[in-house]
């Protein structure tokens, strides 16, 4: 048995985007010589998940360890590449996605949800926006999905994470707004309706900044008083040691059974 790692990111055509990823998975320190991929389900050309998987069997790997570098449970893409990967039967709904060449055992990891960490991260990130916690209203911003079962998935990781991020930085108040649906106008709406008292400070639930953070989030808050640092996650050290520790679960497993054996 030897171990691969195959990060999947969603990807982009922004080079800067893509850099703050690679970089993360770089800093990744894992025992031994276990090597790691940093795969993209598109626009990043000859780095695809196929790829990543070709390169890490070549290396001789056995099982992959497969990481979504993704920020939801609730992702559409993630339903689509564990279904193609052949983790799951059938996809939730239909995707453009071929199946892929694979011959190793494959070793799903979890999105980060509500990952401790991930709400250390935001917290970080928010301090350049928030001024008096305890007279401020978190408003956690996520991508979000307008499908049935996606969208409980996205509301039940961000209305937990909301709430670890409200004790951790000590808000009187947190609540969330995913893009789709377009909830954030009428969040803002009903935050100034119930607690006038309480400035909105936005946390974009991005992994790195781009399109969404720097352009959609503002244009929907448009005409709407709140605080924003517009800082996504990366660049973070603990995003490496999230993916460190989904990694070692897999790694730490297979030493204690080869120790029994």
């Amino acid at each position: 048995m030897k171990y691969g790692v195959l990060v999947i990111s969603h990807g982009s055509r922004d080079a800067e985007w893509v850099r703050l990823v690679d970089e993360a998975v770089e800093a990744v320190r894992l025992p031994g010589d276990v090597p790691v991929f940093s795969s993209y389900l598109e626009l990043v050309d000859g780095r695809l998940i196929q790829d990543g998987i070709d390169e890490l069997e070549r290396q001789g790997a056995t099982d992959l360890i497969v990481v979504p570098f993704f920020v939801s449970s609730g992702s559409t893409h993630v339903d689509e590449i564990m279904w193609a990967l052949g983790v799951t039967e059938e996809p939730k709904r239909e995707t453009d996605l071929e199946p892929f060449r694979v011959a190793a055992r494959l070793h799903p990891c979890p999105p980060m949800d509500d990952d401790p960490d991930v709400a250390q991260i935001l917290w970080e990130k928010l301090q350049a926006a928030s001024v008096d916690p305890a007279r401020e209203l978190l408003l956690l911003v996520g991508h979000g999905s307008n499908e049935k079962g996606f969208h409980k998935a996205w509301r039940e990781g961000m209305l937990k994470l909301a709430e670890r991020v409200r004790a951790l930085g000590g808000f009187a108040k947190a609540d969330i707004a995913m893009l789709l649906p377009n909830q954030a106008p009428c969040k803002m709406k009903l935050a100034a309706r119930r607690h006038p008292e309480l400035t909105v400070v936005v946390a974009p639930l991005f992994i790195s900044d781009g399109y969404f953070t720097r352009a959609v989030i503002p244009e929907r808050l448009a005409g709407y008083s709140y605080r924003y640092s517009g800082q996504a996650m990366l660049p973070h050290p603990l995003l490496s040691r999230w993916m460190e520790r989904q990694i070692a679960a897999y790694l730490d497993s297979a030493a204690s059974n080869d120790d029994t054996a």
